[in-house]
């Protein structure tokens, strides 16, 4: 089942109710598309590009207009207003920068509709594609046999199918390789718990839930063959993705383990570097409470970075739709990508 479709309206696996309860919601309006991206309920970059994408058919379609100018400057608005919700996912910005492109080559309401709707279900079906080839190509990192951890999620709930970490593993599995999976929770929101166990659980792939403050302990313990992760942003000197990564890439490196991470081309922002990139900071809330439970004092200080910068001197490989990519990046992404 894919994470995030077009069926009247944007239907969305509403990620905040896992693994208690699989409930697809459905978007008929750009605000609570907003809402939705917000807290969560679709998450991930790749999913994010999707559901720019369709966020700007959905803006074409959620009410009716007089003139054509009149849609046109509504999907400009609508563009900026999306954008604005998650400030670090270049591929949300990818998402809806195409789809928005091709809608405003309409000549006509019908025309633009058509073309903003055709775009973005173009750009979903090549989002499943681009997966299963990144997989074909990580999964030969791989060995039968190994265990792999991996941080946060970045499966087929973070994709619009397939993924892109657990996407390598997938495909790994796929080709008759014995793959055991070491998951971390992720805190504050648990998307490593929640969301990769579950995912794991269900294709029958063997998974064990460690805390994040145990990566130390089984590295050292010889328990981790390879780490891969996905991410949010690739600069030409850092890998964003979800807070705590840069920690996994330390103890890695310590216990030299190899560290990939596994991204689609979207997700490079290669004209960038690290200190450039605003970093998505969340509610107080997150930390202070799990559901209505308080964990601290509720006036303590919070400091709750989304996501965190793995310099690129820690990753072994970038793992893409074009191939893997080793150092030197500098010289071999622009290359083997086409930047």
């Amino acid at each position: 089942m894919r994470s995030i479709f077009w069926d009247d309206g944007i239907k969305l696996i509403d990620q905040t109710k896992l693994p208690e309860k699989l409930e697809v919601i459905t978007c008929k309006k750009v605000e609570e598309l907003a809402d939705a991206i917000k807290r969560l309920v679709v998450r991930g970059a790749p999913a994010l590009e999707a559901a720019g994408a369709y966020g700007i058919a959905l803006a074409a379609h959620e009410r009716e207009f007089r003139e054509v100018e009149e849609l046109k400057s509504y999907l400009k608005r609508a563009a900026e207003f999306l954008a604005s919700t998650r400030p670090t996912a270049v591929n949300l910005f990818v998402g809806i920068e195409r789809v928005l492109r091709a809608a405003l080559k309409g000549d006509s309401i019908e025309e633009i509709r058509e073309f903003a709707l055709r775009e973005a279900e173009m750009l979903a079906e090549e989002d499943v594609v681009r997966n299963k080839k990144m997989g074909e190509y990580g999964a030969e990192l791989l060995e039968n046999g190994d265990v792999v951890l991996t941080y946060c999620n970045a499966g087929r709930l973070a994709t619009v199918d397939w993924g892109t970490a657990l996407g390598v593993v997938r495909s790994a599995v796929e080709q008759g390789k014995e793959i055991r999976v070491i998951a971390c929770e992720t805190r504050p929101l648990n998307q490593g718990s929640r969301l990769t166990c579950w995912e794991l659980m269900q294709d029958g792939i063997e998974v064990t839930l460690i805390t994040d403050s145990m990566v130390g302990i089984v590295m050292q313990q010889g328990m981790v063959d390879k780490v891969i992760v996905g991410a949010d942003r690739i600069v030409k000197d850092a890998v964003f993705n979800k807070i705590g990564t840069y920690t996994v890439s330390i103890v890695a490196k310590e216990y030299g383990i190899p560290f990939y991470v596994a991204a689609p081309k979207a997700t490079f922002d290669w004209g960038k570097r690290m200190k450039e990139i605003i970093i998505e900071e969340r509610d107080k809330e997150e930390l202070v409470y799990c559901g209505n439970r308080l964990l601290a004092p509720p006036d303590v200080k919070v400091y709750n970075p989304a996501f965190d910068p793995t310099p690129l001197e820690n990753v072994s490989a970038l793992i893409t739709e074009y191939g893997v990519i080793y150092p030197p990046y500098e010289e071999n992404v622009p290359k083997v990508l086409q930047l």
